[in-house]
């Protein structure tokens, strides 16, 4: 399953809780469990909410002792704790006790502490360390001295537990997010003015894409930036995949946008290879050669397939400009091999320039079987395809035959006892 984040009205902690939990209302209760595993005082509430365009909820935390309501209307920031203030780091000057005022170290020692999953932990960890690497960026202090104003509040704490239960519990493949509107302005925090989005939002966005739809006001929170950080990774540009819609949800947020629902939305896509092991991205580069030898070419081709994460490597003779020939080149590539695979092409090849992209493949299941027919011993692929199960046997072998016919008979014997063989063992 792959999830894609749709920020019309912006990105909070709590808009992410509420739309995967409009989404998965089943997790509720795991919720629960796990931000009072955390502090047993906190309740949280999902409740429904219309505001006149679309229907979805909202997700509320309580303060410690009292009982969770949902938030009211705000028109001073999506959300009470975390959209009309910055979450802003405290300084050794100040004492840490101070009113919402916690370091990262006594937040992540709390979190280690809590009887959570450990996933649930790793996750809301990570959220957290995030947030925290950022802050540091921001004052030139290191993350240690790292001190929360609001995001060290009970209620940002459980958003950012509420979204790291959730994350685990659905173990989704991968997510996207939409091009993430950023606001303008100015954002009050405990230390005077900041513009919008906050230093340490902003830090948290590179790489993401952003639009200005024309509507001040913070509209992506840093606890939002520091959960998008977490989920896309080295690659926030990453585009929704195709696939099938399998549930959507809304989460709201809590200030009034002027002619726009402030929501969060989250569309669930459903694989069409879900039941197939072998399955996903891989990127594809493509360049040409004209000034290599083919003596040359052929060794330099050689070690890139050797080049890990690199699957496959074909040449074919193309027609350049003024007629000349070329080699065109397309190597396949595991996604998170592009970057060495791209400096081997350079270093192997004569090219000064190539191509990539990524793609989406289609794999079929497969196994690996040996056979020995007369002794011989022949690796044989079997696949299983919409028209029945097929076997191939590696040529290579068969090289020892002296003749075609010799060769083609030990394939076919091959392939005929490696389905006999698959076929007895599911039996």
């Amino acid at each position: 399953m792959h999830i894609h984040l749709d920020a019309l009205g912006g990105a909070a902690g709590d808009m992410f809780a509420a739309a995967l939990l409009d989404a998965f209302p089943e997790h509720l209760e795991g919720v629960r469990a796990s931000v009072r595993a955390v502090d047993p005082r906190i309740a949280c509430a999902a409740s429904d909410h219309n505001d006149g365009i679309l229907q979805g909820l909202r997700f509320a935390v309580s303060a410690p002792g009292t009982e969770a309501a949902p938030a009211p209307h705000r028109h001073d920031g999506h959300h009470p704790h975390d959209h009309h203030h910055h979450d802003h780091p405290h300084s050794h000057a100040h004492d840490a006790s101070d009113h919402g005022h916690r370091p990262w170290s006594e937040i992540r020692a709390e979190l280690e502490r809590a009887d959570l999953a450990p996933a649930v932990r790793a996750h809301a960890l990570a959220i957290f360390g995030h947030l925290a690497d950022a802050e540091a960026r921001v004052h030139g202090i290191t993350v240690d001295a790292v001190a929360f104003h609001e995001v060290g509040a009970y209620d940002s704490i459980a958003d950012i537990v509420a979204a790291a239960h959730l994350i685990a519990a659905l173990e989704v493949r991968s997510w996207s997010v939409s091009a993430l509107p950023l606001g303008s302005g100015r954002v009050r925090t405990q230390h005077g003015p900041l513009p919008v989005p906050a230093p340490a939002t902003t830090l948290l966005l590179e790489g993401f894409s952003t639009l200005d739809d024309g509507i001040a006001g913070e509209r992506v929170t840093p606890t939002g930036a520091a959960i998008l950080r977490h989920l896309c990774g080295d690659d926030p540009g990453r585009g929704r995949p195709p696939g099938t819609i399998g549930r959507s949800g809304i989460g709201f947020g809590t200030k009034v946008l002027p002619g726009l629902s402030n929501c969060l939305r989250a569309l669930a896509l459903d694989d069409a290879l879900a039941s197939r092991p072998d399955r996903g991205e891989l990127a594809v580069i493509a360049f040409e050669i004209d000034d290599q030898s083919g003596e040359d070419l052929a060794m330099g081709l050689a070690r890139l397939r050797a080049e890990p994460g690199v699957r496959d490597v074909v040449q074919m003779p193309v027609l350049g400009k003024k007629g000349r020939m070329m080699a065109h080149i397309q190597a396949l590539v595991q996604p998170e091999s592009l970057e060495a695979a791209i400096a081997a092409c350079f270093r192997e090849t004569t090219t000064i320039g190539l191509r990539h992209h990524r793609v989406t493949r289609a794999v079929l299941d497969r196994e690996a079987v040996t056979v020995a027919p007369e002794g011989h011993r022949v690796r044989v692929k079997v696949v299983d395809r919409p028209g029945g199960r097929t076997a191939k046997a590696e040529a290579d072998d068969a090289v020892d035959q002296a003749g075609q016919a010799d060769r083609a008979r030990l394939r076919r014997e091959a392939e005929a006892l490696a389905l006999q063989q698959i076929m007895k063992e599911e039996r």
